[in-house]
């Protein structure tokens, strides 16, 4: 429900990246208190202004990314709304506050309810419905994947100081203590969602809460130390998979009927196509990844290997996913999940395998729509 993104991590390109959403808690609003990290936040590179306020100075590295600061000033106003590349420097802390929020990463896992919405087989077009469909959106995405998002644009500050200084936390256009606030209030904000939306369901068991505490340690654990999930490629891009298709439509699902075993299995499996949709971002910093020392799978297979991984995720998983309906007697839809397939591939060789650094964010604003069309295909497929 949160996308790690489970980054799409220090800047997001064009929407899924989960597809994360969500993406780096004891279990109870009431007990819920900072994690270790968050209470003794680093002080050093902290300067303070006439305001009084802190804030952080963080010097860029010398290189050529740092060319990019000077296109920030006339960027797209736009892109910084987004929270995307390209984006114009903003001085209206709302703005700012907003950005780092990274509004391209909710679509996605708001796409994953409705998905869980379908697959439960107990949604109607009702008022109610609807406002609780609503409410879960705003949990998974603006809170959570909101929460995810800020608290990965902190601990990567550095990387972003060497990838994108102009970014509002390495460049000081935000300070410290209001990027913690945002972190808490986001945090606090869906988990509170979750288990209001645990009462209007009436579930005995407050399943939704749990997979919003859930969603929240993962982005935390992602995107922090010690674990810091991220630094090995594998592993931090699964979780980042998992954030933006698994746990949303686990909540979806979970609001309107029952979480099945197999419901659980199969958007795992998915989550591997989310594993390749994240490596897609991971091009777009190679040089602060190899600087910092995390081992990102460009990084470490190289360009031209890590791409054919990419697709092979991408491709295999929604293969499998096709058999599999295909093997459980629904033909029509395992065919319609195919059409939906083939042109990926074409995208693929036409952009991404080409250049999947100059050509990302038109691979991904090409291709991806076909890949989340495919999850509501397979949703409504297995129904119950």
């Amino acid at each position: 429900m949160v996308a790690l993104a489970l980054s799409s991590s220090s800047s997001s390109s064009s929407s899924s990246s989960l597809l994360l959403s969500g993406l780096r808690l004891r279990l109870g609003l009431t007990s819920l208190r900072p994690p270790r990290a968050l209470r003794t936040l680093p002080s050093q590179h902290l300067s303070l202004r006439a305001a009084g306020r802190k804030r952080l100075t963080i010097r860029a590295a010398e290189t050529d990314t740092n060319k990019d600061t000077a296109t920030s000033t006339s960027g797209s106003s736009f892109n910084q709304l987004l929270g995307i590349k390209g984006a114009k420097q903003e001085t209206d802390i709302w703005k700012i506050r907003l950005q780092l929020t990274k509004p391209v990463t909710w679509p996605p896992l708001v796409w994953g309810v409705v998905c869980g919405a379908a697959a439960s087989g107990n949604f109607h077009w009702n008022l109610e419905d609807v406002a609780k469909a609503i409410l879960c959106m705003i949990m998974s995405g603006p809170c959570l994947t909101g929460y995810t998002q800020t608290l990965n644009d902190w601990y990567d500050r550095d990387i972003d100081a060497i990838n994108e200084p102009y970014r509002p936390i390495p460049s000081g256009a935000i300070s410290e203590n209001e990027v913690i606030t945002q972190i808490w209030v986001l945090l606090l904000g869906g988990l509170g969602l979750g288990a209001f939306l645990d009462v209007w369901a009436g579930h005995k068991f407050p399943i939704v809460f749990y997979l919003a505490v859930g969603g929240s340690l993962v982005s935390y654990i992602y995107s922090a130390p010690p674990l810091k999930l991220k630094q090995n490629g594998w592993i931090g891009n699964f979780a980042l998979g998992c954030s933006y298709i698994s746990l949303p439509w686990w909540a979806g699902q979970a609001l309107f009927g029952t979480l099945t075993p197999d419901i659980i299995v199969l958007t795992l499996l998915y989550s591997i196509a989310g594993l390749g949709i994240a490596i897609v971002n991971d091009f777009k910093s190679i040089e602060g990844d190899r600087t910092l020392g995390l081992q990102s799978l460009p990084v470490a297979f190289g360009i031209d290997t890590a791409k054919w991984i990419c697709v092979g995720a991408i491709d295999i998983t929604q293969l499998s996913v096709a058999g599999y309906l295909l093997g459980s007697g629904k033909p029509f839809y395992a065919l319609g999940l195919l059409g939906l397939i083939l042109p990926q591939v074409y995208f693929q060789f036409q952009y991404f395998l080409k250049d999947p650094v100059k050509y990302d964010v038109k691979y991904q604003a090409s291709a991806q729509p076909f890949l989340v069309l495919g999850l509501l295909v397979t949703a409504l497929a297995t129904s119950h």
